[in-house]
Parts: C-alpha cells; structure tokens; sequence
C-alpha cells in the first residue's frame, strides 16, 4: 500500500486526490511540520531537503509531488486520467500538468516563504504584490483556457486538472482579489468531484 507522508493543506493533496480518482488503496501519515523536526535526520532520511510530502511504495520513496502523480499514474493507473493516443492531447495534458506547478505555484509559494522568513516588521509588501501579480497571469490564462470548457482537455477529467485544482485552491487562499470570475465554474466543477471533497478535508 502506498504510505504518503503528509501536513495539512500541501502538496500531498494531489496524491491523496489521485489515489481517490483511481481508487487506490493508501494511507496517510500525518507528519509534524514544525522547523525542528523537518530538520531532524529522521525526517532528512526520508527527503533530504526537509520539505513534504513523502511517498513510499514497498522499497521505493519520492518527495516530489508531481513525480509521485506520474508514479502512481504509471504503476496503478491503468491509463485512466491521462491521454495516451493522440499526441497533441498529450502534449496539451503535459503542459497544463506542469504549469500547475512549475509556474502557477510558484509565486504563489514565494508568497509563503517570504512570510515565513521574514518578521512582520521586515516583510516587503512590493514583493508580495509582484508575486500576486505574477500568479495572477497565470490564473488569467488558466481562465482563458478553460472559458468554453469543461476541463482542460475539454470534457475529459485528467490528472492535469488535479494539479492545477490544487494550485488554484492555494491562489484562492493566498491571493483571493486576484482569481478571475470567469474561472469559477472550472473550479466549482473540481469541487464537486468526489476525490477532491476527500482530498479537501485539508481545509475544512
């Protein structure tokens, strides 16, 4: 059984998500999240970089999101939840998938980090704002994209929209006055699913 180790509210919650779309079995160690303890050699055993999640799978241990959704996608997914036939909806799938991450999330974490780093007293307001602004871009073409469709790839459910759904979930909490009207029914419709109603006991 996959073991994901996890803190409220981060990445693991794409994991989570996707085992429940696919209904594959896991289980959920909550870990704790403080500085001291993610800079223990008990916890840098298990990602050096101090960061989560985690995710082990018999001998096997990943702590990097997306590339435990493509794991799992790969071992367990019996090619549900991603294109495999026709190359420009791969191509599609591929982008969406990583620009969740890669460049959506992005700001949206510096916006964390420099509210982590810095006391109230030293934080930079311009660069919050610049970060806000950035991810705001991003969620303008997410918008665009999604405006005469259902999902990403049109009427299909893929995994790209779990990363993406759980990037938007953080651009909503983080930067609200930035997240587009006319994005709000692709982001009612991936509240509605199921896997993300389980995934999204994070937040409740």
């Amino acid at each position: 059984m996959l073991q994901i180790y996890h803190v409220l509210g981060t990445r693991g919650t794409r994991v989570i998500w996707l085992c429940e779309e696919l209904n594959v079995p896991y289980e959920v160690t909550l870990v704790d999240f403080s500085a001291e303890y993610r800079a223990s050699p008990e916890w840098r055993a298990l990602n050096p970089t101090g960061k989560v999640p985690v995710m082990t799978d018999g001998d096997i241990k990943m702590f990097e999101s997306g590339a435990m959704m493509d794991y799992v996608l790969q071992r367990y997914g019996q090619g549900r939840l991603q294109p495999h036939k026709d190359v420009a909806l791969l191509a599609e799938y591929l982008q969406w998938h990583w620009f969740a991450e890669a460049t959506l999330a992005r700001p949206l974490g510096e916006i964390v980090n420099h509210g982590r780093e810095f006391p109230d007293e030293a934080r930079i307001p311009a660069v919050v704002e610049e970060m806000a602004n950035r991810a705001g871009v991003c969620l303008e073409a997410v918008a665009q994209h999604v405006q005469d469709k259902q999902f990403l790839l049109g009427d299909v459910f893929s995994a790209a929209d779990i990363s993406m759904g759980y990037s938007l979930l953080i651009a909503e909490l983080l930067a609200p006055e930035k997240f587009p009207n006319q994005l709000q029914p692709y982001w009612q419709r991936l509240q509605s699913r199921p896997g993300f109603a389980a995934a999204r006991q994070d937040f409740s």
